[in-house]
């Protein structure tokens, strides 16, 4: 199957101190298109380490990286800056909204840095903010909305600039059970509208929404699971 993201032995360490920290220790991955996966594991297993790298928010210290057809490691910052801001879209335990704009400035930002118009911006971000079922919050700032919203915004900004992937860390972590099930349900939807999905989660119960499991220990994969899932439609 057509991988659209491919690791191959990748590892990067850090120096802490006099100690040296290997965060990822020569990991293989393929996710195909249109495939929800679930990172599981520890604090310390790596897994926050290895979606910075499929963020290109990091570069491996070695191995290769290819997201599509581009090996990331030859990319400099200001075409990371592009492939981030076009093909992932970032979504955050602690939503990252900009506290003083609205819901509809907040999923309009990262359009600014793309040649359109404002009124197209405006259009993009009205129907992302309509797929996460906000389209009667446009105008409230984050402090008018619940935990559940403002993830709700996260993920339309997410999705506003019609990104290959997204990559969600701990989506779920700041949020009560019942909007946690809210949530799944959102990204259970986007799946089944043909988006590709990464989550790292402390939760087996909103791991088990996607169609894999990848358990981390140590900096590399112990256990690669399927669930047995399948939301994707045919087509």
């Amino acid at each position: 199957m057509d991988a659209l993201l491919r690791l191959h032995q990748v590892s990067k360490h850090y120096a802490m101190g006099d100690e040296v920290v290997h965060a990822l220790r020569g990991v293989d991955l393929a996710i195909p298109r249109n495939e929800s996966v679930a990172f599981v594991g520890a604090s310390g297993s790596g897994k926050s380490t290895l979606m910075n790298v499929l963020g290109c928010l990091d570069r491996p210290d070695s191995g290769s990286y290819w997201l599509r057809d581009r090996e990331v490691a030859t990319l400099d910052e200001d075409e990371l800056a592009e492939v981030r801001n076009r093909e992932i879209g970032f979504v955050f335990q602690s939503f990252n909204l900009l506290p003083r704009a609205s819901a509809l400035h907040n999923v309009m930002h990262p359009l600014l840095y793309r040649r359109m118009s404002t009124a197209e911006r405006k259009r993009r971000a009205l129907e992302s903010l309509g797929r996460v079922g906000l389209g009667n919050r446009v105008d409230h700032l984050p402090n008018q909305l619940s935990g559940g919203q403002r993830q709700r915004v996260a993920i339309a900004r997410a999705l506003v600039g019609e990104p290959s992937i997204i990559l969600a860390d701990e989506p779920t972590g700041n949020l009560d059970s019942a909007t946690t099930v809210e949530i799944m349900a959102l990204f259970d939807q986007l799946h089944r509208d043909g988006q590709t999905l990464v989550l790292v989660t402390h939760e087996i119960d909103v791991a088990a929404h996607c169609q894999r499991i990848v358990r981390m220990e140590d900096g590399g994969i112990i256990d690669d699971q399927r669930t047995g899932r399948n939301h994707v439609h045919a087509g």
